[in-house]
C-alpha cells in the first residue's frame, strides 16, 4: 500500500485457510477488520508514521506531474489522491466457508464485505465435471493393458507403463476413449460420491454427526485407486510368482526322484564292476610286491657285501696314501729344489776344473741313482779306479738334465742302483744337503733329490704289496657291482611294473572314488527331494489352490482396489455400521455392473498386511475390524489422519506404535509446539498432536496440505516466511477427545477424520477378539494368518 505510484496491479488474495471464523482455522479477528476498513475507505487508521507519510506525499507529487493530473499541492490534496489510486489498483479476494454462523456473522459485523464485494458462489462439482475427471484419470491406468501383463506375468512392467501414464496423457481430454470396463468405473466412481454424500446427510440427520463430501475426497479417491491399483497388481504378481515357482519347483524335485532313482539304478552295477577290478589289481599289487620284497632283500645282501668289498678297498687305499704321506713331502721338496736351479748353476758346476770332494760325491749318486756307468782310470799307484767325473760332465752337459730328473722314473729304481746308493751315500756324513750347499749350491739341489729318491723308493717297497691288494679288492669290487647292478636292473623292472599297478589301482580307486561319491550325492539328493516331497506333499494343494486364487485376485483387483480406494478417501469418518453398509452397497454395485472384485469385498484383505495388522494389535489397536480398517486407512491415505478417539485407544495405539521412532507428542496449547513440529519435519521424526478442539492451528496449513517443493535438490515446505527442509519419514497423527466434532469443510480437505469412538457393535467385536485371543489362541493364529 505504500507504491501507488507503479503503474501495475497490486491484488490481495486471501484464501478461506487464512480468513476463518468459529468452524474455521483460528486466526486473528483484527485482520478481517483491517480488510474491512480497506474496502470501505482505501486507508487503516493510524497505518502511517509521519516520514512514512512524507514519503507518499513527495512520490505523488512526482506521479501527479507524470499523469498530467491537476491537484493542489496541499498535504491533505495529495494524500486523498493516494487514496484514490490505491482503491484503484488494490484488488482484494475474500474466500469463505458458508458452513456454521461464521459468514453470516461476519457479514454482519463487517458491512464493507456487502457493499464493497461482489458474492461469487462456488457450487459443488457438477456431474460432467466429475465424469470428466474421472475419465481422465480412469483412462490413463491403460486396465487393460496393464491386466493382460499382469496375467502374463509381466505385472512389474505394467506397474511401470501405468505409473508413467499420465507423463505420456495428452492434457486433450477431448481424445479419451474409454473401454465398456472404463465407462462402467466413470458411472461407478460417480456414484460413490454420490452414495457418501446421501450417507453424510443421513448419518446428520440420524446421529447428528456432521460429514461434508468435497471434491478433494473425489481426487482423493481416483488418487488412491489408481495408486493402490498399481502397487496391488505388482503385489499380488509377485506373490503368485512365488507359489508358481514353488509348485515348479515341487514338480521338478518329483520329476528329478525318478531321474536320480533311474541313475541309481545305472551306477549300482557299474560300481560293482569297478570294485571287482580294483580287488583284482590289489591281489596283482600284493603279488608283484612280495616279489619285489624278495628282490629287494638279495640285492640288499649284495650291496651289504659290495660295501664291505668297498670299505676294505678304502681301507687299502687309505693306508697306501698314508705310507706315501711320508715320502711326497721330501719329494716335493726335492722337485722346488730342482725347479730353482738354473743353468748358470749347473754351468759353474761344469766349469770347475777341480771340483771338491762334495760336489763330486754328489754327481756320483747321482750317475748311480741313474744307472750311468764309470770311467776306469788307474790311480797313482796305477790300480784301476772307477770314475764317475766324466759321466757326471757329460750328464750335467745334456741340456734336459734337469727335465730329465724331473720326469725320472721314482717307481721302477733298479734295485742294485738304490741299493748302492744306500750302501754308499747315504750312511756318507758328507753326503746332506747343508754340508754339500757350502760346495755348491746346484749339488745341494741334487743332493736332496737323489735323497728323496731314496725315501720314495723305501716307502714304494712297502705300499706297492698294498697297492696289488688295493688293485685287486678294486677289481673284486667292480666285479661284485656289476652283479649288483644287474641285480638293480632287474629289481627296478620289478619295482617299474608295481609302480604302473599302483598307479592303475589309483586311477581306479579314484574313479571307484568319484562314482560312490556320484551314488552318495544322488542318494542325498533323492533322500532330500523325497523328504521335500513328504513335508511338502500337502503344501502342494494348498499353494495350488494359493495360486489360482491369486490369479483370481489378480482378475479381481480392479473392483477391489476401487471399493479400497473409496474406503479410504470416503469412509473413515463413518461409525461401524455405515461404513459396512456403504461398502455392502458398493460391492453389490460392482457385482451387478460386471466389475470384477471379490463377492464379499474385505479392506482388510485387499490393502492388509497380516504381520503388520499383527504388529499393530500387540500395540494397542483394538482387533475388531473396525479398528484395523481404521488403521489401514491411517497407513493408506494420502492425508495425515485427524482421529476421533474418545476413548483414547487410537492415542495409545499411536504412541506404542511409534515409541521407537522418537515419537514427538503436542498439543496446541504448547508454547513450543511449532518449533518441535517443524524440527521434526526436518528430521523425519513422528508427531502426535493430542486433544485437538474443532479448530486447528492456522500454521499448521502447509504441513498439512503437503506443500512440497523441490529446490536446490532437496525437498521443502515453506510455512509462513520459512522453508522447511521437508523429510520424507516426517508422519503426522492428530487426536481429538470430542465424541462428536464438527469440523469444516476446509479442514476436512486436509486430513483424513477416522472415528475411533467405541459403538455398541464395535466393542461387542473387541470383547470377543479378546476373549478368542485369550480362549482360543489357535483360532486367533488361524485369524491372522
Amino acid at each position: 500500500m505504500k507504491r501507488p505510484d507503479e503503474s501495475q496491479h497490486q491484488i490481495f488474495d486471501s484464501e478461506e485457510k487464512s480468513l476463518t471464523g468459529k468452524a474455521d482455522l483460528a486466526i486473528d479477528e483484527g485482520f478481517i477488520e483491517d480488510i474491512n476498513g480497506i474496502l470501505n475507505t482505501g486507508d487503516l487508521p493510524n497505518l502511517y508514521q509521519l516520514e512514512d507519510k512524507a514519503a507518499i506525499m513527495e512520490n505523488m507529487t512526482s506521479v501527479a506531474k507524470q499523469l498530467a493530473r491537476q491537484i493542489e499541492n496541499s498535504p491533505s490534496e495529495m494524500y486523498a489522491y493516494f487514496i484514490e489510486r490505491i482503491r484503484e489498483q488494490l484488488h482484494i479476494a475474500l474466500a469463505f466457508s458458508p458452513i456454521g454462523d461464521s459468514f453470516k456473522e461476519r457479514l454482519r459485523m463487517y458491512p464493507s464485505l456487502i457493499n464493497c464485494c461482489t458474492i461469487d458462489w462456488f457450487m459443488p462439482w457438477p456431474v460432467d465435471a466429475l465424469e470428466r475427471v474421472a475419465e481422465y484419470f480412469i483412462s490413463s491406468m491403460k486396465l487393460g493393458q496393464a491386466q493382460e501383463q499382469a496375467e502374463s506375468g509381466a505385472a512389474e512392467q505394467a506397474s511401470v507403463d501405468t505409473a508413467e501414464s499420465d507423463d505420456k496423457k495428452s492434457d486433450n481430454v477431448e481424445e479419451i476413449v474409454l473401454s465398456e470396463l472404463e465407462l462402467e468405473l466413470v458411472q461407478i466412481v460417480m456414484y460413490f460420491n454420490n452414495s457418501v454424500f446421501e450417507a453424510s446427510e443421513r448419518c446428520y440427520l440420524e446421529l447428528g454427526r456432521r460429514n461434508y463430501v468435497t471434491p478433494s475426497s473425489y481426487l482423493e479417491m481416483l488418487k488412491s485407486f489408481k495408486s493402490f491399483y498399481v502397487r496391488k497388481l505388482e503385489e499380488i504378481t509377485k506373490l503368485r510368482d512365488r507359489y508358481t515357482t514353488g509348485l515348479e519347483k515341487l514338480d521338478f524335485a518329483a520329476g528329478q526322484v525318478g531321474e536320480m532313482q533311474a541313475n541309481l539304478y545305472d551306477l549300482q552295477p557299474k560300481l560293482k564292476i569297478l570294485s571287482e577290478e580294483t580287488e583284482r589289481i590289489m591281489v596283482n599289487i600284493e603279488r608283484e610286491t612280495a616279489e619285489a620284497e624278495k628282490k629287494k632283500e638279495v640285492v640288499g645282501a649284495d650291496e651289504a657285501a659290495a660295501n664291505e668289498a668297498a670299505a676294505a678297498a678304502q681301507a687299502i687305499k687309505d693306508d697306501c696314501e698314508s705310507d706315501l704321506a711320508e715320502a711326497i713331502p721330501a719329494l716335493e721338496a726335492a722337485l722346488e729344489a730342482l725347479n730353482t736351479l738354473k743353468p748358470a748353476d749347473i754351468f759353474i758346476v761344469k766349469s770347475m776344473k777341480n771340483p771338491p770332494y762334495a760336489v763330486k760325491l754328489t754327481l756320483e749318486a747321482v750317475c748311480v741313482l741313474r744307472g750311468f756307468k764309470p770311467d776306469r782310470k788307474p790311480d797313482p799307484s796305477g790300480r784301476m779306479v772307477e770314475d764317475f767325473w766324466g759321466p757326471s760332465m757329460r750328464m750335467i752337459g745334456d741340456m734336459k738334465f734337469l727335465e730329465s730328473l724331473k720326469s725320472f722314473d721314482k717307481d721302477n729304481i733298479p734295485p742294485a742302483n738304490i741299493k748302492k746308493i744306500r750302501e754308499k751315500y747315504i750312511p756318507d756324513r758328507d753326503f746332506v744337503p747343508e754340508k754339500i750347499k757350502s760346495a755348491s749350491t746346484a749339488c745341494e739341489g741334487l743332493c736332496k733329490w737323489v735323497r728323496a729318491m731314496d725315501v720314495y723308493d723305501r716307502v714304494a717297497k712297502i705300499v706297492q704289496p698294498k697297492q696289488q691288494a688295493l688293485a685287486e679288492a678294486e677289481a673284486d669290487l667292480a666285479s661284485q657291482m656289476e652283479k649288483l647292478n644287474a641285480k638293480r636292473a632287474e629289481l627296478q623292472v620289478i619295482l617299474d611294473k608295481l609302480q604302473k599297478l599302483n598307479d592303475f589301482f589309483a586311477e581306479k580307486s579314484r574313479e571307484k572314488k568319484r562314482l560312490e561319491d556320484e551314488i552318495d550325492n544322488c542318494e542325498k539328493k533323492l533322500n532330500r527331494a523325497e523328504k521335500l516331497l513328504g513335508g511338502l506333499g500337502g503344501e502342494k494343494t494348498r499353494w495350488s489352490e494359493a495360486a489360482q486364487n491369486l490369479h483370481k485376485s489378480i482378475s479381481n483387483i480392479v473392483g477391489d482396489v476401487l471399493l479400497a480406494g473409496g474406503a479410504v478417501a470416503y469412509l473413515g469418518f463413518f461409525p461401524t455400521e455405515y461404513r459396512a453398509r456403504i461398502l455392502e452397497d458398493w460391492n453389490e454395485l460392482c457385482v451387478r455392473k460386471k466389475i470384477p472384485c471379490s463377492e464379499r469385498f474385505s479392506l482388510a484383505t485387499t490393502l492388509g498386511n497380516p504381520m503388520q495388522i499383527r504388529a499393530w494389535s500387540l500395540a494397542g489397536l483394538p482387533a475388531d475390524n473396525f479398528s484395523v480398517e481404521n488403521g489401514i486407512i491411517v497407513a493408506n491415505s494420502n492425508r495425515y489422519p485427524l482421529m476421533i478417539d474418545p476413548q483414547v485407544q487410537a492415542n495409545k495405539w499411536i504412541k506404542n506404535m511409534e515409541k521407537d521412532n522418537d515419537l514427538k507428542v503436542i498439543k496446541q496449547s504448547d508454547p513450543n509446539y511449532m518449533q518441535i513440529l517443524e524440527l521434526s519435519v526436518t528430521y523425519g521424526n513422528p508427531v502426535l498432536i493430542e486433544n485437538v478442539g474443532e479448530r486447528l492451528d492456522s500454521n499448521l496449513t502447509p504441513i498439512l496440505e503437503r506443500n512440497v517443493i523441490k529446490h536446490k535438490g532437496g525437498l521443502f515446505i515453506k510455512s509462513g516466511d520459512t522453508m522447511l527442509e521437508y523429510n520424507p519419514n516426517f508422519r503426522l497423527y492428530i487426536t481429538t477427545c470430542l465424541r462428536n466434532p464438527h469440523y469444516s469443510p476446509e479442514i476436512m480437505v486436509m486430513v483424513a477424520v477416522l472415528n475411533f469412538m467405541i459403538t455398541e457393535q464395535g466393542l461387542r467385536e473387541q470383547l470377543l477378539a479378546n476373549t478368542v485371543a485369550r480362549e482360543r489362541p489357535d483360532l486367533q493364529e488361524k485369524r491372522n494368518n
